[in-house]
């Protein structure tokens, strides 16, 4: 067989682009491109995109799976490691309980179909309570605030970018990033495009990104102070009379607690919090008053905003001056998008949290998961209900979590760890069986969780590109893993073929769903030429979403099959269109502007503000273009040219400590301390120092040659797991109090 063509979505980053493969008469990727017939990325390519064939191929992903014997860990055929994962997991069971199970999901597990099928259903089998995800080193401030304010979590209101006259960023690094809670292909062009119609778009932020550069203006901020600036814009809107919102419903004002929240930010004047913040307050009132100004206008706050001690306020207020504005759930400004495989039907329950705490600190669960800063204290802490086992699916906590090191240790005291991963790397060297998933191209892909996100409604749906031959699916590994912490070990089709049944049931029985009334058997069976277990699931989930074709009650609605084959490059859904109403369903049934866990959230800031300006030096984070997170350091193109592990401080921090660009710094903070190479430059604030995240590739036992090669220094080896945001149990990444030391 000679060359042949694939089209497929690239899973690297939440910027859903279309790629063009090329293949040779084996199966390997020899070139990559972006699909120009793809209507959402229009062939936008990043540098991460264009090295999927290296990172498809590369000799170090596990082809089989590995049990540990002793030290080492030897090969093992796929029925002797599910062997050795049941017999490890109920062992721990039957000795300590379910709880003494954990599970961890990492980030490469939102690119996936299977993370998000299979992994609820994993963690229901179990029936522990022990849940992990890397959203509390990320997102979950968002996610609790869009719960308060309009009772579902996953209501993440995205900027309208493609039609905003004046954007408003904090936190945020597209240009490096691609975007994140905001999925947009070619977001630098985007950005530019809003310059190009006479719009502003204005980045705060401690250094001067990538980001901040390509705008029309850029603030510095200190780190850690987002709340205060975003609180007297929001004090600046109700003293100047310049609030135009929240949009009305047919029945009246669509939210409530305007008076509440106008009384809770009277003391927060610009003039306050401008020696905290170091925006002068004038520069204040100004942005309050161009953003109020503004025909069109959003607000969108990212991983700097997120991972601050105020991280969830930062995510409130956010969407406060997107509602105070008259921009949210308005073209051009703030807007929730619909996704294809997503029912509006679906009953959903008001927004809760703390339904249970963690066992050591008492900290409340957040959207069934506890904070990841909190799983050391979990394994290394005995007593009822310690953790004993840990189930990791993708992702490298030991390197990506807060104080890294300590969780480390706490992973080689483990009675028995099964990792889901395609390396043997910081995190997996502990585990007692690792199964790898297949190759990208072996792997069929469509973005349940990212197209929620996206800033037009699209849908694409790429089947895999070379055949498994032989091994399992990853959905079916996590499949597999779920039917044996069920007790049954039966054919994991059975768990599909359940949770179809039982989701066409609840459908037929919902008035609101297009198939009400209908017969859940019959309609079962038409699911039964979709494929695999996995795509007859997306199938029923498209039919029954809002541009799907009800089960032929539509005729020329969506399904997986004229998905595939109508459309293999992508469909375009439509602009975003305002639908607060569907979104909404706190208990009022309206947006709850000043949610009370929030405004009690408030005490804290204002204690914080009593304190003064922070005089030492802090720490914050940075993205690569061509990194994501510790998951890309073995591929050889990406780990070349400014992708290096270098610490960025001020020319006259750098000057006071008597370093120069290549000297040694020894940072050292309450967690530990690590040692990096200084790189002088003004784009950062003075007080502030910067080491890139994901790197401190230095451990013994894995087998990730590129990234040994390169291994630069664990950033989380510094931050602390004691200081975390409290709504939302979301680590301080950044605003990390630091000393610096000139060492050699």
């Amino acid at each position: 067989m000679g060359e042949r063509t694939a089209f497929r979505t690239c899973p690297l980053c939440e910027a859903l682009c279309g790629l063009e493969l090329t293949l040779d008469g084996s199966g390997r990727v020899t070139r990559v491109r972006g699909d120009e017939h793809d209507p959402f990325s229009k062939g936008f390519i990043c540098p991460k995109g264009a090295t999927l064939g290296s990172l498809d191929g590369d000799p170090d992903r596990l082809a089989e799976p590995l049990v540990r014997k002793g030290d080492e860990h030897a090969p093992a055929s796929w029925d002797e490691a599910f062997e050795a994962v049941r017999a490890g997991i109920a062992g721990v069971v039957e000795r300590h309980g379910r709880d003494a199970v954990a599970v961890y999901v990492g980030n490469p597990t939102a690119h996936s179909i299977a993370g998000p099928l299979y992994v609820g259903a994993l963690v229901k089998a179990l029936g522990t309570r022990n849940l992990y995800t890397a959203s509390t080193v990320d997102q979950m401030p968002k996610h609790t605030s869009c719960g308060h304010m309009f009772g579902d979590l996953l209501a993440i209101p995205v900027p309208d970018l493609d039609r905003t006259d004046h954007l408003l960023m904090l936190g945020a690094n597209p240009l490096e990033s691609n975007g994140s809670l905001c999925s947009a292909p070619d977001f630098p062009g985007r950005l530019k495009a809003i310059r190009a119609r006479g719009g502003k778009v204005t980045v705060v932020d401690p250094r001067r990104t990538r980001t901040a550069a390509l705008a029309d203006e850029h603030l510095f901020i200190r780190p850690g102070t987002d709340a205060f600036f975003l609180i007297a814009l929001v004090h600046t809107l109700f003293a100047e009379d310049l609030v135009s919102g929240p949009p009305d419903g047919p029945d009246g004002p669509r939210a409530n607690g305007l008076d509440d929240l106008r009384a809770l930010v009277a003391d927060f004047a610009p003039e306050r919090v401008a020696d905290v913040t170091g925006v002068p307050a004038g520069v204040i009132r100004r942005t309050a008053r161009e953003l109020a100004a503004a025909p069109r206008a959003a607000v969108y706050g990212r991983m700097g905003t997120t991972t601050q001690a105020f991280g969830t306020v930062n995510s409130w207020l956010v969407d406060v001056l997107n509602a105070l504005t008259g921009n949210l759930d308005r073209p051009g400004g703030a807007m929730f998008p619909k996704p294809a495989h997503v029912p509006a039907y679906r009953r959903r329950r008001p927004f809760t949290t703390g339904r249970w705490r963690s066992r050591v600190h008492g900290l409340p669960e957040v959207n069934g998961e506890l904070p990841v800063a909190t799983l050391a204290d979990e394994i290394e802490t005995p007593g009822d209900g310690q953790v004993r086992a840990l189930i990791t699916i993708g992702g490298n906590p030991a390197l990506s979590a807060p104080n890294s090191a300590r969780l480390d240790r706490a992973f080689a005291g483990l009675e028995f760890m099964v990792s889901v991963d395609p390396y043997l790397n910081e995190t997996t060297r502990h585990a007692s069986v690792v199964l790898p998933p297949p190759r990208p191209v072996q792997t069929p892909h469509y973005d349940i969780s990212l197209t929620a996100l996206a800033v037009r409604n699209y849908a694409r749906y790429s089947p895999p590109a070379v055949p498994l031959d032989g091994r399992p699916s990853e959905a079916e590994i996590i499949a597999r893993l779920a039917s044996q912490a069920s007790g049954t070990d039966g054919d994991p089709a059975a768990l599909d073929d359940a949770i179809i049944a039982s989701t066409l049931a609840k459908a037929a029985a919902h008035e609101g769903s297009p198939v009400h009334g209908r017969d859940p058997g019959e309609m079962h069976a038409m699911l039964a030429g979709s494929g695999t277990p996995a795509e007859r699931r997306l199938d029923m989930m498209l039919r029954l979403g809002p541009y799907g074709d009800a089960f032929g009650a539509v005729p020329d609605g969506l399904t997986l099959g004229r998905l595939r084959t109508d459309h293999p490059h992508g469909v375009d859904l439509g602009a975003l269109e305002p639908r607060l109403g569907e979104v909404l369903c706190t208990a009022s049934g309206r947006v709850e502007l000043c949610p009370p866990p929030l405004a009690a959230d408030v005490d804290r800031l204002r204690a914080a503000l009593a304190d003064g300006p922070h005089t030492g030096t802090v720490l914050i984070g940075r993205r690569h273009l061509r990194s994501n997170n510790s998951w890309l350091h073995n591929v050889p193109e990406l780990v070349r040219g400014s992708n290096t592990c270098t610490l960025h401080l001020h020319p006259d921090d750098a000057s006071r400590l008597g370093v120069a660009a290549g000297d040694g710094v020894r940072v050292t903070s309450r967690a530990g301390s690590v040692e990096a190479v200084a790189e002088p430059t003004d784009t950062i604030m003075p007080g502030v120092v910067s080491l890139p995240h994901g790197w401190g590739h230095d451990r013994p036992g894995t087998r990730t040659g590129v990234a040994r090669r390169h291994p630069g220094v664990n950033v989380n080896a510094v931050t602390d797991e004691r200081d975390i945001d409290p709504p939302s149990g979301t680590a301080v990444l950044n605003g990390v109090p630091v000393t610096l030391e000139r060492v050699g």
